[in-house]
Protein backbone atom coordinates (compact mmCIF):
# COMPACT_ATOMS: atom_id res chain seq x y z
CA UNK A 1 0.00 0.00 0.00
CA UNK A 2 1.62 3.42 -1.14
CA UNK A 3 1.19 6.48 1.70
CA UNK A 4 1.23 9.95 0.46
CA UNK A 5 3.19 12.52 1.58
CA UNK A 6 0.46 13.44 4.01
CA UNK A 7 0.03 9.87 5.06
CA UNK A 8 4.02 10.19 6.41
CA UNK A 9 3.69 13.88 7.57
CA UNK A 10 1.08 12.68 9.93
CA UNK A 11 2.76 9.70 11.14
CA UNK A 12 5.93 11.19 11.78
CA UNK A 13 4.02 14.79 13.44
CA UNK A 14 1.91 12.03 15.57
CA UNK A 15 5.48 9.90 16.58
CA UNK A 16 7.16 13.58 18.05
CA UNK A 17 4.30 14.77 19.62
CA UNK A 18 4.21 11.26 21.41
CA UNK A 19 7.61 10.83 22.43
CA UNK A 20 7.88 14.80 23.21
CA UNK A 21 4.74 14.26 25.87
CA UNK A 22 6.05 10.90 27.20
CA UNK A 23 9.30 12.50 27.51
CA UNK A 24 8.26 15.89 28.86
CA UNK A 25 5.56 13.41 31.49
CA UNK A 26 8.52 11.05 32.34
CA UNK A 27 10.88 14.11 33.50
CA UNK A 28 8.13 15.81 34.93
CA UNK A 29 6.67 13.17 37.07
CA UNK A 30 10.23 12.43 38.09
CA UNK A 31 11.28 15.29 39.08
CA UNK A 32 7.92 15.77 40.85
CA UNK A 33 8.03 12.56 42.94
CA UNK A 34 11.38 13.22 44.19
CA UNK A 35 10.44 16.71 45.04
CA UNK A 36 7.44 15.22 47.14
CA UNK A 37 9.33 12.44 48.85
CA UNK A 38 11.93 15.21 49.58
CA UNK A 39 9.56 17.26 51.29
CA UNK A 40 7.64 14.97 53.13
CA UNK A 41 10.75 13.37 53.93
CA UNK A 42 11.99 16.75 56.03
CA UNK A 43 8.21 16.79 57.49
CA UNK A 44 8.77 13.48 58.76
CA UNK A 45 12.49 14.38 60.06
CA UNK A 46 11.16 17.64 61.89
CA UNK A 47 8.36 15.80 63.28
CA UNK A 48 10.19 13.10 64.81
CA UNK A 49 12.43 15.31 65.98
CA UNK A 50 9.67 17.24 68.01
CA UNK A 51 8.53 13.63 69.22
CA UNK A 52 11.55 12.62 70.32
CA UNK A 53 12.10 15.82 72.31
CA UNK A 54 8.39 16.41 73.83
CA UNK A 55 7.59 11.95 74.41
CA UNK A 56 10.44 9.96 73.96
CA UNK A 57 12.82 12.04 76.51
CA UNK A 58 10.47 12.19 79.11
CA UNK A 59 9.95 8.11 78.88
CA UNK A 60 14.18 8.10 78.50
CA UNK A 61 14.17 10.50 82.12
CA UNK A 62 11.38 8.34 83.48
CA UNK A 63 8.60 11.01 83.49
CA UNK A 64 6.41 8.40 81.35
CA UNK A 65 6.00 4.68 81.73
CA UNK A 66 6.16 2.32 78.57
CA UNK A 67 1.90 2.06 78.48
CA UNK A 68 1.62 5.94 78.61
CA UNK A 69 4.92 5.66 75.40
CA UNK A 70 2.89 3.80 73.40
CA UNK A 71 -0.40 5.28 73.84
CA UNK A 72 1.48 8.56 72.65
CA UNK A 73 2.88 7.23 69.92
CA UNK A 74 -0.26 6.13 68.84
CA UNK A 75 -2.04 9.11 68.89
CA UNK A 76 1.12 10.76 66.81
CA UNK A 77 0.54 7.53 64.30
CA UNK A 78 -3.02 8.71 63.97
CA UNK A 79 -2.17 12.37 63.25
CA UNK A 80 0.52 11.68 60.98
CA UNK A 81 -1.07 8.41 59.17
CA UNK A 82 2.65 6.53 60.45
CA UNK A 83 4.32 4.27 62.11
CA UNK A 84 6.26 5.04 65.00
CA UNK A 85 9.21 3.08 66.96
CA UNK A 86 11.41 3.53 69.08
CA UNK A 87 14.68 1.65 69.92
CA UNK A 88 17.46 2.04 72.38
CA UNK A 89 21.14 2.55 72.02
CA UNK A 90 21.62 -1.14 71.48
CA UNK A 91 19.11 -1.17 68.75
CA UNK A 92 16.05 -2.96 70.17
CA UNK A 93 12.91 -2.08 69.74
CA UNK A 94 11.41 -0.58 73.15
CA UNK A 95 7.75 0.89 72.00
CA UNK A 96 6.08 1.04 68.65
CA UNK A 97 2.61 3.11 67.92
CA UNK A 98 1.62 -0.77 66.79
CA UNK A 99 -0.32 -3.09 68.52
CA UNK A 100 1.17 -6.74 69.65
CA UNK A 101 1.59 -8.81 67.19
CA UNK A 102 -1.43 -11.42 68.10
CA UNK A 103 -3.78 -8.77 68.29
CA UNK A 104 -3.09 -6.56 64.93
CA UNK A 105 -5.83 -6.18 63.08
CA UNK A 106 -6.10 -7.22 59.17
CA UNK A 107 -5.13 -3.81 57.85
CA UNK A 108 -2.27 -3.53 59.54
CA UNK A 109 -0.95 -7.30 58.64
CA UNK A 110 -1.89 -6.46 54.78
CA UNK A 111 0.58 -3.53 55.78
CA UNK A 112 3.11 -4.48 57.80
CA UNK A 113 4.70 -8.07 58.75
CA UNK A 114 5.81 -8.90 62.42
CA UNK A 115 8.20 -6.33 64.32
CA UNK A 116 11.62 -7.33 64.87
CA UNK A 117 13.12 -7.32 68.52
CA UNK A 118 16.05 -5.70 67.51
CA UNK A 119 16.77 -3.48 63.93
CA UNK A 120 20.24 -5.29 63.78
CA UNK A 121 17.87 -7.94 62.71
CA UNK A 122 17.32 -6.39 59.72
CA UNK A 123 20.77 -4.63 59.08
CA UNK A 124 23.50 -5.37 61.22
CA UNK A 125 25.36 -2.09 60.10
CA UNK A 126 21.94 -0.06 61.03
CA UNK A 127 23.04 3.37 61.99
CA UNK A 128 21.17 4.15 64.85
CA UNK A 129 22.66 7.18 66.26
CA UNK A 130 22.62 9.23 62.67
CA UNK A 131 19.82 11.30 61.04
CA UNK A 132 19.01 9.22 57.99
CA UNK A 133 15.97 8.30 55.81
CA UNK A 134 15.22 5.65 53.30
CA UNK A 135 12.68 4.71 50.82
CA UNK A 136 11.27 1.57 50.30
CA UNK A 137 9.67 -1.85 51.62
CA UNK A 138 11.95 -1.40 54.96
CA UNK A 139 14.09 -4.49 54.39
CA UNK A 140 11.10 -6.39 53.03
CA UNK A 141 9.29 -6.00 56.53
CA UNK A 142 6.24 -3.33 54.71
CA UNK A 143 4.29 -4.60 51.68
CA UNK A 144 4.38 -1.47 50.10
CA UNK A 145 6.72 1.47 49.72
CA UNK A 146 7.65 3.53 52.87
CA UNK A 147 9.52 6.82 53.33
CA UNK A 148 11.47 6.07 56.70
CA UNK A 149 13.09 8.38 58.87
CA UNK A 150 15.90 8.02 61.58
CA UNK A 151 15.97 10.73 64.46
CA UNK A 152 18.57 9.95 67.40
CA UNK A 153 17.23 10.67 70.83
CA UNK A 154 19.38 13.22 73.01
CA UNK A 155 19.38 13.05 76.45
CA UNK A 156 21.02 16.61 78.14
CA UNK A 157 22.45 16.87 81.25
CA UNK A 158 21.59 20.16 83.32
CA UNK A 159 23.32 21.86 85.92
CA UNK A 160 22.10 23.82 88.43
CA UNK A 161 22.06 26.80 86.91
CA UNK A 162 19.90 24.98 83.67
CA UNK A 163 22.64 24.64 81.49
CA UNK A 164 23.50 21.52 79.70
CA UNK A 165 26.48 20.02 80.90
CA UNK A 166 26.59 17.06 79.16
CA UNK A 167 24.60 15.16 76.05
CA UNK A 168 23.96 11.13 76.26
CA UNK A 169 22.80 9.07 73.10
CA UNK A 170 19.84 7.11 73.94
CA UNK A 171 18.44 5.42 70.79
CA UNK A 172 16.16 6.90 67.97
CA UNK A 173 13.03 7.94 66.86
CA UNK A 174 12.10 6.14 63.79
CA UNK A 175 8.85 7.05 61.27
CA UNK A 176 7.72 4.90 58.86
CA UNK A 177 5.30 6.84 56.50
CA UNK A 178 3.18 5.33 53.61
CA UNK A 179 3.65 6.87 50.00
CA UNK A 180 0.03 6.23 49.29
CA UNK A 181 -1.08 10.47 49.25
CA UNK A 182 2.20 10.95 46.87
CA UNK A 183 0.87 7.89 44.20
CA UNK A 184 -2.43 9.69 44.42
CA UNK A 185 -1.31 12.88 43.76
CA UNK A 186 0.91 11.55 41.38
CA UNK A 187 -1.73 10.03 39.37
CA UNK A 188 -3.97 13.50 39.40
CA UNK A 189 -1.05 14.84 38.12
CA UNK A 190 -1.05 12.56 35.13
CA UNK A 191 -4.76 13.14 34.92
CA UNK A 192 -4.33 17.10 34.76
CA UNK A 193 -1.67 17.12 32.47
CA UNK A 194 -2.91 14.25 29.88
CA UNK A 195 -6.22 15.68 29.01
CA UNK A 196 -4.22 18.89 27.93
CA UNK A 197 -1.99 16.88 25.79
CA UNK A 198 -4.48 15.22 24.15
CA UNK A 199 -6.08 18.45 23.44
CA UNK A 200 -2.73 20.22 22.11
CA UNK A 201 -2.44 17.03 19.68
CA UNK A 202 -5.95 17.43 18.17
CA UNK A 203 -5.51 21.12 17.91
CA UNK A 204 -1.68 20.26 16.92
CA UNK A 205 -3.28 17.52 14.24
CA UNK A 206 -6.33 20.20 12.57
CA UNK A 207 -3.58 22.68 12.58
CA UNK A 208 -1.18 20.48 10.69
CA UNK A 209 -4.55 18.98 8.41
CA UNK A 210 -5.10 22.78 7.24
CA UNK A 211 -1.07 23.70 6.48
CA UNK A 212 -0.86 20.56 4.77
CA UNK A 213 -3.50 21.09 2.15
CA UNK A 214 -2.04 24.59 1.15
CA UNK A 215 0.95 23.30 0.77
CA UNK A 216 0.29 19.67 -0.76
CA UNK A 217 -2.21 21.24 -3.08
CA UNK A 218 -0.02 23.14 -5.36
CA UNK A 219 2.84 19.93 -4.85
CA UNK A 220 0.16 17.89 -6.91
CA UNK A 221 -0.82 20.08 -9.59
CA UNK A 222 2.80 20.75 -9.83
CA UNK A 223 2.79 16.79 -9.76
CA UNK A 224 0.33 16.50 -12.92
CA UNK A 225 2.00 19.25 -14.84
CA UNK A 226 5.46 17.54 -14.50
CA UNK A 227 3.66 14.62 -15.78
CA UNK A 228 2.43 16.06 -18.96
CA UNK A 229 5.97 17.39 -19.72
CA UNK A 230 7.36 13.96 -19.49
CA UNK A 231 4.57 13.44 -22.19
CA UNK A 232 5.63 16.11 -24.62
CA UNK A 233 3.02 18.85 -23.43
CA UNK A 234 5.32 21.84 -22.76
CA UNK A 235 1.93 23.90 -23.22
CA UNK A 236 0.92 23.20 -19.83
CA UNK A 237 0.99 25.84 -17.30
CA UNK A 238 1.25 24.95 -13.55
CA UNK A 239 -1.40 28.07 -12.20
CA UNK A 240 0.90 28.15 -9.38
CA UNK A 241 1.55 31.76 -8.14
CA UNK A 242 2.95 32.02 -5.00
CA UNK A 243 6.14 33.82 -3.01
CA UNK A 244 7.81 31.11 -1.49
CA UNK A 245 9.28 27.97 -2.39
CA UNK A 246 6.69 25.98 -4.35
CA UNK A 247 6.06 29.75 -6.38
CA UNK A 248 9.63 29.34 -7.19
CA UNK A 249 9.56 25.71 -8.07
CA UNK A 250 6.84 26.34 -10.15
CA UNK A 251 8.20 29.18 -12.25
CA UNK A 252 11.41 26.96 -12.22
CA UNK A 253 9.22 24.17 -14.21
CA UNK A 254 7.56 26.36 -16.29
CA UNK A 255 10.71 28.68 -17.49
CA UNK A 256 12.29 24.83 -18.05
CA UNK A 257 9.53 24.02 -20.38
CA UNK A 258 9.95 27.16 -22.55
CA UNK A 259 13.70 26.30 -22.36
CA UNK A 260 12.67 22.47 -23.77
CA UNK A 261 10.23 24.34 -26.39
CA UNK A 262 12.63 26.13 -27.51
CA UNK A 263 15.29 23.38 -27.71
CA UNK A 264 12.73 21.00 -29.77
CA UNK A 265 12.48 23.94 -32.25
CA UNK A 266 15.87 23.99 -32.10
CA UNK A 267 16.49 20.68 -33.07
CA UNK A 268 14.39 20.62 -35.63
CA UNK A 269 15.93 23.68 -37.16
CA UNK A 270 19.20 21.57 -36.75
CA UNK A 271 17.79 18.52 -38.28
CA UNK A 272 16.35 20.85 -41.15
CA UNK A 273 19.68 22.53 -41.71
CA UNK A 274 22.47 19.94 -41.53
CA UNK A 275 19.58 18.10 -44.00
CA UNK A 276 19.87 20.52 -46.58
CA UNK A 277 23.70 21.49 -46.28
CA UNK A 278 24.25 17.74 -47.31
CA UNK A 279 21.48 17.14 -49.68
CA UNK A 280 22.36 20.63 -51.88
CA UNK A 281 25.54 19.18 -52.58
CA UNK A 282 24.82 15.78 -52.64
CA UNK A 283 22.08 16.18 -54.86
CA UNK A 284 24.25 18.34 -56.92
CA UNK A 285 26.72 15.66 -57.15
CA UNK A 286 24.54 12.93 -58.19
CA UNK A 287 23.07 15.36 -60.77
CA UNK A 288 26.20 15.85 -62.63
CA UNK A 289 27.48 12.49 -62.64
CA UNK A 290 24.59 10.88 -63.79
CA UNK A 291 24.16 13.55 -66.85
CA UNK A 292 27.76 12.33 -67.50
CA UNK A 293 26.67 9.13 -67.45
CA UNK A 294 23.96 9.27 -69.76
CA UNK A 295 25.64 11.55 -71.96
CA UNK A 296 24.21 14.77 -71.77
CA UNK A 297 26.94 16.14 -70.89
CA UNK A 298 29.33 15.65 -73.69
CA UNK A 299 33.28 14.33 -72.97
CA UNK A 300 34.60 17.82 -74.01
CA UNK A 301 32.66 19.15 -71.22
CA UNK A 302 32.95 17.21 -68.33
CA UNK A 303 36.23 18.86 -67.43
CA UNK A 304 34.78 21.06 -66.30
CA UNK A 305 31.49 19.74 -64.37
CA UNK A 306 34.25 17.10 -62.70
CA UNK A 307 35.75 20.47 -60.84
CA UNK A 308 32.35 21.74 -59.63
CA UNK A 309 31.95 17.58 -58.47
CA UNK A 310 35.31 18.25 -56.38
CA UNK A 311 34.22 21.71 -55.64
CA UNK A 312 30.65 20.29 -53.56
CA UNK A 313 33.14 17.17 -52.34
CA UNK A 314 35.36 20.12 -51.06
CA UNK A 315 32.33 21.39 -49.16
CA UNK A 316 30.71 18.38 -47.58
CA UNK A 317 34.45 17.13 -46.65
CA UNK A 318 34.74 20.95 -44.88
CA UNK A 319 31.45 20.44 -43.30
CA UNK A 320 31.83 16.86 -41.83
CA UNK A 321 35.73 18.31 -40.64
CA UNK A 322 33.63 21.47 -39.05
CA UNK A 323 30.97 19.46 -37.36
CA UNK A 324 33.97 17.01 -35.71
CA UNK A 325 35.60 20.15 -34.67
CA UNK A 326 32.97 21.76 -32.89
CA UNK A 327 32.13 18.78 -31.20
CA UNK A 328 35.09 18.18 -30.08
CA UNK A 329 35.59 21.48 -28.93
CA UNK A 330 32.50 21.24 -27.25
CA UNK A 331 33.25 17.49 -25.67
CA UNK A 332 36.45 18.47 -24.32
CA UNK A 333 37.64 22.25 -24.71
CA UNK A 334 40.21 22.94 -27.96
CA UNK A 335 44.03 22.41 -26.60
CA UNK A 336 45.28 26.23 -27.01
CA UNK A 337 49.22 26.41 -26.97
CA UNK A 338 50.04 29.79 -25.33
CA UNK A 339 52.26 31.88 -26.75
CA UNK A 340 53.16 35.94 -27.18
CA UNK A 341 52.74 37.32 -30.51
CA UNK A 342 51.37 40.64 -32.15
CA UNK A 343 48.07 40.55 -32.89
CA UNK A 344 48.31 42.89 -35.86
CA UNK A 345 50.52 40.65 -37.74
CA UNK A 346 48.58 37.93 -37.51
CA UNK A 347 45.52 40.54 -39.07
CA UNK A 348 47.47 41.39 -41.70
CA UNK A 349 47.99 38.18 -43.02
CA UNK A 350 44.41 37.05 -42.33
CA UNK A 351 43.37 40.32 -44.36
CA UNK A 352 45.91 39.05 -47.27
CA UNK A 353 43.72 35.98 -47.82
CA UNK A 354 40.21 37.69 -48.13
CA UNK A 355 42.23 40.29 -51.08
CA UNK A 356 40.73 38.83 -54.14
CA UNK A 357 37.45 38.25 -52.40
CA UNK A 358 36.83 41.93 -51.24
CA UNK A 359 38.42 42.88 -55.07
CA UNK A 360 35.48 40.76 -56.79
CA UNK A 361 32.69 41.88 -54.35
CA UNK A 362 33.77 45.18 -54.22
CA UNK A 363 34.16 45.52 -50.03
CA UNK A 364 36.94 47.39 -48.70
CA UNK A 365 38.45 46.38 -45.49
CA UNK A 366 40.25 48.78 -43.04
CA UNK A 367 42.60 48.21 -40.43
CA UNK A 368 42.18 50.70 -37.14
CA UNK A 369 44.86 50.57 -34.55
CA UNK A 370 44.54 52.58 -31.61
CA UNK A 371 46.71 50.46 -29.17
CA UNK A 372 50.39 51.12 -27.97
CA UNK A 373 50.90 47.50 -27.07
CA UNK A 374 49.35 44.96 -29.87
CA UNK A 375 51.27 41.82 -27.73
CA UNK A 376 48.85 39.18 -26.95
CA UNK A 377 49.42 35.74 -25.04
CA UNK A 378 47.01 33.75 -26.83
CA UNK A 379 47.11 30.57 -29.15
CA UNK A 380 47.89 32.17 -32.19
CA UNK A 381 46.73 29.44 -35.12
CA UNK A 382 43.58 29.47 -33.28
CA UNK A 383 42.79 33.02 -33.36
CA UNK A 384 43.91 33.59 -36.29
CA UNK A 385 41.14 30.98 -37.13
CA UNK A 386 39.03 33.18 -35.30
CA UNK A 387 39.60 36.56 -37.04
CA UNK A 388 39.15 34.73 -40.49
CA UNK A 389 35.93 33.08 -39.57
CA UNK A 390 34.42 36.75 -38.44
CA UNK A 391 36.03 38.41 -41.63
CA UNK A 392 34.44 35.97 -43.94
CA UNK A 393 31.05 36.10 -42.42
CA UNK A 394 31.31 40.14 -42.27
CA UNK A 395 32.34 39.36 -46.40
CA UNK A 396 29.51 37.04 -46.86
CA UNK A 397 26.58 39.39 -45.51
CA UNK A 398 28.01 42.87 -46.84
CA UNK A 399 26.80 44.74 -50.36
CA UNK A 400 28.86 45.84 -52.86
CA UNK A 401 30.61 49.45 -52.08
CA UNK A 402 30.34 49.21 -48.83
CA UNK A 403 33.42 48.52 -45.72
CA UNK A 404 34.34 46.59 -43.33
CA UNK A 405 36.53 47.83 -40.02
CA UNK A 406 38.78 45.98 -38.13
CA UNK A 407 39.72 47.54 -35.11
CA UNK A 408 41.87 47.29 -32.26
CA UNK A 409 41.60 48.98 -28.98
CA UNK A 410 43.94 49.15 -25.82
CA UNK A 411 41.64 49.69 -22.62
CA UNK A 412 43.99 50.49 -19.38
CA UNK A 413 41.72 49.07 -16.70
CA UNK A 414 41.55 46.00 -17.54
CA UNK A 415 44.95 44.86 -19.62
CA UNK A 416 43.47 43.97 -22.45
CA UNK A 417 43.00 44.48 -25.92
CA UNK A 418 39.78 44.83 -27.82
CA UNK A 419 39.22 43.45 -31.53
CA UNK A 420 36.58 44.83 -33.19
CA UNK A 421 35.14 42.95 -36.91
CA UNK A 422 32.46 45.93 -38.14
CA UNK A 423 30.74 45.38 -41.38
CA UNK A 424 27.89 47.78 -43.38
CA UNK A 425 25.75 45.02 -44.03
CA UNK A 426 22.52 43.96 -43.66
CA UNK A 427 22.55 43.46 -39.78
CA UNK A 428 20.28 41.33 -37.07
CA UNK A 429 17.43 41.54 -35.49
CA UNK A 430 17.82 40.97 -31.48
CA UNK A 431 16.07 37.39 -31.61
CA UNK A 432 19.05 36.37 -34.07
CA UNK A 433 21.99 37.54 -32.05
CA UNK A 434 20.77 35.68 -29.34
CA UNK A 435 21.03 32.84 -31.31
CA UNK A 436 23.99 33.54 -34.08
CA UNK A 437 26.53 31.43 -31.88
CA UNK A 438 24.31 28.30 -32.05
CA UNK A 439 25.57 25.57 -34.69
CA UNK A 440 24.03 25.32 -37.80
CA UNK A 441 21.70 28.81 -36.92
CA UNK A 442 21.38 31.16 -39.95
CA UNK A 443 19.48 34.23 -39.58
CA UNK A 444 18.37 33.98 -43.32
CA UNK A 445 15.33 31.42 -42.98
CA UNK A 446 15.03 31.19 -46.51
CA UNK A 447 18.85 30.69 -46.76
CA UNK A 448 19.06 32.69 -50.13
CA UNK A 449 21.69 35.36 -48.67
CA UNK A 450 24.42 32.81 -47.50
CA UNK A 451 24.19 29.57 -49.34
CA UNK A 452 28.17 28.48 -48.70
CA UNK A 453 28.18 29.43 -45.05
CA UNK A 454 27.91 25.69 -42.75
CA UNK A 455 27.03 27.90 -39.75
CA UNK A 456 29.38 26.37 -37.41
CA UNK A 457 32.01 28.72 -37.96
CA UNK A 458 30.59 31.55 -35.00
CA UNK A 459 30.04 28.47 -33.16
CA UNK A 460 33.43 27.43 -33.28
CA UNK A 461 34.56 31.13 -33.18
CA UNK A 462 32.70 31.10 -29.67
CA UNK A 463 34.72 27.58 -28.33
CA UNK A 464 37.58 28.88 -28.82
CA UNK A 465 36.97 32.22 -27.32
CA UNK A 466 36.17 30.63 -24.46
CA UNK A 467 39.27 28.37 -23.93
CA UNK A 468 41.02 31.23 -23.74
CA UNK A 469 39.08 32.20 -20.51
CA UNK A 470 37.86 35.65 -22.58
CA UNK A 471 34.64 37.10 -24.25
CA UNK A 472 33.27 37.72 -27.14
CA UNK A 473 29.95 39.66 -27.76
CA UNK A 474 27.90 40.57 -31.30
CA UNK A 475 25.89 44.09 -31.44
CA UNK A 476 23.49 44.61 -34.60
CA UNK A 477 21.04 46.72 -36.12
CA UNK A 478 18.92 45.82 -39.00
CA UNK A 479 20.10 47.59 -42.46
CA UNK A 480 22.88 49.34 -40.27
CA UNK A 481 25.22 46.57 -39.80
CA UNK A 482 26.98 44.10 -37.48
CA UNK A 483 30.07 44.28 -35.15
CA UNK A 484 31.94 41.38 -33.26
CA UNK A 485 34.06 42.27 -30.55
CA UNK A 486 36.27 39.51 -28.99
CA UNK A 487 39.08 40.41 -25.91
CA UNK A 488 42.83 39.13 -25.40
CA UNK A 489 45.05 39.49 -22.64
CA UNK A 490 47.86 41.04 -23.37
CA UNK A 491 51.56 39.60 -23.08
CA UNK A 492 52.84 41.57 -20.41
CA UNK A 493 49.58 41.35 -18.25
CA UNK A 494 50.14 37.85 -17.98
CA UNK A 495 54.00 37.99 -17.76
CA UNK A 496 53.41 40.05 -14.86
CA UNK A 497 51.27 37.76 -13.20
Amino acid sequence: MQHSILDRIYIAFLAILIVSFGVLIVFTSFMTRRSLVSEKTETLQNEAALIASQTVVGYVSGRYDKPTLEYLFQYYASALDADVWYLDEYGRVVATSQEAPSDQNNAEKQRIGNIPYNIYQLDPEYEVNKDHSQTGNFYGLYKNDMISVNVPVHLDQLNLFGEVVSTEQRGALILHATVSQINELMRNIYSIVLIPCLVIIVIAFVFLAVVSKKVLTPVKKLSVVAQEYSKGNLEVRTEVHSNDEIGQLAESMEYMADELAKLEDYRRDFVSNISHDFRSPLTSIKGYIEAMKDGTIPPEKQGRYLDIVLNETQRLTKLTQGLLDLNNLESYGPYVKMTAFDIIEVINKTLNTFEIKCIEKGVAIYLNNHADETMVMADKTKIQQVIYNLIDNALKFTPEGKRIFVTVTDKEKDDKLHISIRDEGMGMDEETQKKIFIRFYKGDSSRGKDKTGSGIGLAITKEIIKAHHEVITVNSKVDEGTEFVFTLSKASSVAGK
